[in-house]
């Protein structure tokens, strides 16, 4: 096992799922933490600020982190936003999506706009509409750009496997006939915001996640070492199948060694 410098750790299905935790998570963070090894979680879920993801993780984890740990889409996807206009403030965004999102998309000073804004942003709505589709799809049909922040079909959690931001985007797509940008895993785009914020070599840090179409791509996307642990949504049978095979693959994260 190669001893890395940094992780980028999935949530959903590998610190948890929903609401039941996975005791091996913690004891893998409780490692690095002791061995003093830097480390984030990159999640594709965008429901909820960095400190709410860290008030959960406390709350109902026990697993003690700041916000500056937390990497969501959300954020990636205002990055995205910053990089494309000087001032944001001359920009106008419709967004379909939970807090998370919209506390980090509007924090950039880009305007509000349903009717024609220059950029349509969705991401996982658990209040979503038929009115929100319809004015998104109208949008991005008289020019707004498409963003989608990222391609999960299903989250999983303590009931199952349930529909992820993924489901949300690809009616739009099909209303459209348009492609999404997307900014989350397996996209690059995040991976490499990540270690621009971070400051660290990608050759030094890996991905640790359960979805091999999400964080296991990421990894390759991003040309960062990878590995899948079997508690969320991949199987060995699966992965068995790909082309591809991660860097590392284990039942659970008891299994990595960090010191």
């Amino acid at each position: 096992m190669k001893k890395y410098q940094g992780y980028l750790i999935d949530l959903d299905g590998t610190i948890y799922r929903g609401r039941q935790p996975i005791p091996a998570a913690h004891r893998f963070v409780e490692r690095l933490q002791r061995a003093q090894i830097p480390f984030v979680f990159l999640t594709n879920n965008t429901t909820k600020t960095p400190q709410q993801v860290v008030d959960n993780l406390k709350q109902n984890h026990q697993i003690s982190v700041s916000p500056e740990q937390i990497i969501t889409p959300s954020l990636a996807t205002a990055n995205y936003l910053q990089e494309q206009a000087a001032d944001l403030s001359t920009k106008s965004c419709f967004v379909i999506g939970q807090v998370g999102l919209q506390t980090a998309i509007f924090a950039t000073g880009i305007r509000y706009d349903e009717q024609h804004p220059d950029y349509v942003v969705v991401g996982l709505d658990f209040d979503v509409t038929y009115h929100k589709f319809e004015l998104a799809t109208l949008a991005i049909k008289q020019g707004a750009q498409f963003i989608g922040t990222n391609a999960d079909t299903n989250l999983p959690n303590e009931r199952g496997l349930v529909p992820g931001a993924g489901s949300l985007i690809s009616l739009v797509e099909t209303a459209t006939q348009q492609k999404a940008l997307y900014i989350g895993k397996p996209e690059r785009t995040i991976a490499d915001y990540t270690l621009k914020v971070k400051g660290w070599q990608r050759d030094q840090v890996a991905i640790v996640g359960d979805n091999y179409n999400t964080d296991i791509k990421c990894g390759f996307n991003a040309d960062i070492d990878t590995i899948l642990v079997y508690t969320g949504v991949s199987t060995p049978q699966q992965v068995a199948l790909q082309k591809r095979q991660p860097s590392y693959q284990i039942q659970s994260l008891d299994e990595w060694k960090v010191e």
